[in-house]
């Protein structure tokens, strides 16, 4: 059914008193950029930002954050953090700092729901060792932010906008900014800088203040929920939290150094760290924490690094891990060059209908080894080995005695 004119008027003008309505600083829907702009736009019912939101959420890479790892990979637990969680909980952070801060809420969805698509099986184990085999094979090095905004703009052309490819490049959970202020300018140019600079091994800032709000509220997300999730799982016990740093025990208001007394550690992060950002960011050119805030929060990212992502308990099985992504890497590539029709790469990449033909007929066999390991859900990650390594069965009429 169409809409009346009338009412579609009237919508329009709702939309536009709602948007005078934003900060100064906020993007507007009108300053969209879109390579191709192959479909028409509606601006009123689905916004420029709007509509990437969407066609990221159905997007392939973003179907398969199901199964992709936050920290803890290889455990059998319903409760922690998976990366499709992740990612919720940081989109949330966001569109509350930036209602807050009256910044364009669709963009930041949209910024956050990409975010992290590039990530691999393993999480960061699993980026270290794929970087590795990249570098070795003449391809440069491996970034998740550059790999997220390859799925979203090469492999599956999603066609986003500038600002939103942008704001995924731009994000930087593994560093700590106590303020953020926009970089660069609102052209393609300027966006290929930039993903050169970060291919390069440097770093980049936000084209805008909602892609600023999207990288403050990534760190917020995990700190505490990290935490959380490793005293779920048993990685960290009363030895590690007696390390806990004394400024973020007075900030978040924890009064001992039991496991229980962490129970709400992740609630009071959360609260603590959103009003703090709004308070110090609402007028003020930048996006940022106070100094107390800032040193916490940098302080707590070091009692995690310490203490949970470098666990001995974690990386057991690193090694084994690291045979595996080399041990793929190589196979697949063997099979491409080969041409191996009935090989996963072919069955799930190369000669799917949502795979660009462009991309394919540009990437290398090396990138296009990497795009699919990349791609790989943990447990389709293990599948995969499985069906290099395991022989296959035959199946009988007669099953035995």
């Amino acid at each position: 059914m169409e809409i009346p004119q009338s009412t579609f008027d009237r919508m329009a003008e709702s939309m536009a008193e709602r948007e005078s309505l934003l900060s100064p600083r906020a993007t507007r829907n009108a300053d969209y950029l879109r390579r191709s702009g192959r479909k028409r736009e509606e601006p009123v019912i689905r916004p420029p930002f709007f509509r990437d939101a969407d066609r990221i959420v159905h997007s392939k890479a973003y179907a398969r954050y199901i199964d992709k790892t936050q920290v803890f990979y290889l455990v059998e637990n319903d409760h922690i953090t998976h990366r499709v969680l992740h990612v919720q909980l940081a989109s949330k952070i966001a569109r509350t700092i930036g209602r807050a801060l009256g910044l364009n809420e669709d963009l930041i969805e949209a910024i956050a729901l990409g975010h992290d698509i590039g990530h691999v099986p393993y999480g960061h184990l699993g980026e270290k060792f794929l970087d590795e085999l990249c570098t070795e094979h003449g391809i440069g090095g491996f970034r998740h932010n550059v790999q997220s905004v390859r799925f979203l703009d090469v492999v599956e052309d999603c066609d986003l906008t500038l600002q939103v490819l942008d704001g995924i490049l731009c994000h930087n959970g593994e560093v700590h900014d106590r303020s953020l202020t926009v970089e660069g300018e609102a052209d393609w140019d300027s966006f290929a800088e930039k993903l050169q600079r970060i291919e390069a091994g440097g770093d980049a800032l936000p084209l805008t203040a909602e892609g600023c709000v999207v990288r403050c509220a990534d760190s917020i997300s995990y700190l505490g929920r990290d935490l959380a999730d490793a005293l779920e799982v048993e990685v960290i016990g009363d030895d590690d939290l007696a390390d806990f740093p004394e400024n973020c025990m007075d900030l978040f208001g924890v009064t001992g150094r039991g496991k229980e007394d962490f129970r709400e550690v992740n609630q009071r992060v959360l609260d603590i760290l959103i009003r703090d950002i709004i308070a110090v960011s609402y007028d003020a050119d930048c996006i940022a924490f106070s100094e107390e805030a800032s040193a916490c929060v940098a302080a707590f990212k070091e009692f995690n690094m310490d203490h949970i992502y470098g666990n001995r308990k974690l990386l057991r099985n690193e090694g084994k891990i690291r045979f595996m992504f080399r041990y793929l890497f190589e196979h697949i590539l063997e099979d491409i060059e080969e041409g191996r029709k009935d090989s996963p790469v072919y069955q799930d990449l190369i000669d799917t209908s949502w795979a660009s033909r462009g991309y394919i007929a540009a990437a290398a066999p090396e990138e296009r080894v990497r795009d699919f390991i990349a791609g790989m859900t943990d447990r389709y990650f293990e599948w995969v080995f499985q069906q290099y390594v395991l022989p296959a069965r035959v199946r009988s009429r007669y099953r035995g005695w």
